[in-house]
């Protein structure tokens, strides 16, 4: 069987799904993960000393990026963004 064989068979035929490696990546090194837990991010707990700046400098690089943070964890954190809590878990969103 050629390719213009399985171009023309009407498509009875589906193409394979990637195979995984069982380390949750493709044969190519692509995440398996879907997009949504991939664009989830990961978590981190709270620990003394903590502001949403110091962590989004050591996750990120980047300090000014806290807002992201405090977007992603409203719902924890409440209104004001200087109260953050030791020992509250919050989502540290891909960007």
């Amino acid at each position: 069987m050629g390719l213009l064989d399985f171009l023309n068979n009407e498509g009875d035929k589906k193409p394979v799904a990637p195979a995984t490696t069982g380390t949750g990546t493709d044969f190519f090194g692509n995440s398996a993960q879907p997009a949504d837990a991939a664009a989830a991010g990961t978590s981190y707990t709270v620990v003394s000393g903590d502001s949403l700046s110091k962590i989004a400098k050591n996750h990120y690089g980047d300090a000014a990026k806290w807002h992201q943070i405090y977007e992603a964890n409203k719902a924890i954190i409440g209104s004001n963004p200087d109260h953050i809590e030791v020992g509250q878990e919050l989502t540290l969103p891909s960007i």
